[in-house]
């Protein structure tokens, strides 16, 4: 393979979400209306595709559970497939509960459906107090502690040392470039040059969008770049930049230390034609070895 350059995404790869965004997801959706969808639940609307940013997620999962309160019947499942048979992504969601719900009732969900609420408390879950007053830049709700700091690392200083020295790394991830810092500073990885990350705030469109690690490619002068992530949107990603931009190689590589886990993962990686499926991004500069 002779990899040139190394792109990891921060979320299930560098660091573990269970217990902070995804726990967000659940439990601001819960504050808000009463009711909420089970945290494997969540990983439905990743594979559906298009839920790279978790607020989007969770706007798309509270669409559900209003709708449920209107007569909506399918499941879950059938939801998050119906999403993905639309196109992936919020507008997909939107879409399907307009189809599955009569006008009035459907006007009744969007009244209801207040996105800048659940934002809100999101952020004040996740943050905490007072990181929420220092990057949001309101008073919270409550003074508590924030998911943000339930997030065990999963990059070992060893894994990082190995990969610095013999790759040009970057970062690709979905977070906003405040809370990606923070978890870039928590692995060590705070060294990466401003110009070799791309966050939620640098690129519009999101993963899986090849715009961000096209990019990359072209400011490390790549030939072959590995991708690393924990969602098939980030499979797709690096599939999307190889036919973007066919002048270089670029390889999709799966952990499964996110949402995606056990032999179940591993095959649905393979059925999105991963590269490589890696039980977590320890075994990643054995894998880059061995590839050479």
């Amino acid at each position: 393979m002779n990899a040139d350059a190394v792109v990891l995404d921060i979320d299930g790869v560098l660091v573990d979400v269970a217990d902070s965004y995804r726990r967000a997801i659940v439990d601001s959706i819960e504050a808000v209306y009463d009711r909420t969808i089970r945290k494997p639940d969540i990983q439905q609307f990743k594979d559906a595709g298009g839920f790279n940013n978790d607020w989007e997620l969770t706007y798309a999962a509270a669409l559900y559970i209003l709708a449920t309160g209107e007569g909506y019947a399918a499941s879950i499942d059938s939801f998050t497939d119906a999403i993905a048979e639309a196109g992936g992504g919020l507008e997909a969601a939107e879409s399907v509960v307009r189809a599955g719900l009569s006008a009035q009732a459907s006007q009744r969900v969007f009244d209801r459906w207040d996105r800048n609420r659940l934002r809100n408390v999101f952020q004040q879950l996740y943050l905490g107090s007072d990181l929420y007053r220092a990057l949001e830049g309101g008073d919270p709700d409550t003074e508590r502690e924030g998911f943000i700091h339930d997030e065990p690392q999963l990059l070992d200083a060893e894994t990082r040392e190995a990969l610095l020295a013999d790759y040009d790394v970057g970062v690709l991830t979905g977070r906003p470039a405040a809370e990606a810092e923070i978890a870039l500073k928590r692995v060590g990885l705070d060294v990466i040059s401003p110009e070799h990350r791309f966050t939620m705030d640098d690129w519009a469109e999101g993963k899986p969008h090849p715009h961000a690690l096209v990019t990359l490619a072209e400011r490390f002068d790549a030939e072959t770049v590995v991708f690393v992530g924990d969602t098939l949107d980030d499979i797709r990603t690096a599939t999307n930049a190889a036919d973007a931009d066919p002048a270089r190689t670029y390889h999709g590589v799966g952990v499964l230390t996110g949402g995606l886990t056990g032999e179940a993962g591993r095959r649905t990686y393979e059925a999105e034609d991963a590269t490589a499926v890696l039980e977590s991004v320890t075994e990643l500069p054995a894998w880059l070895s061995s590839s050479e």
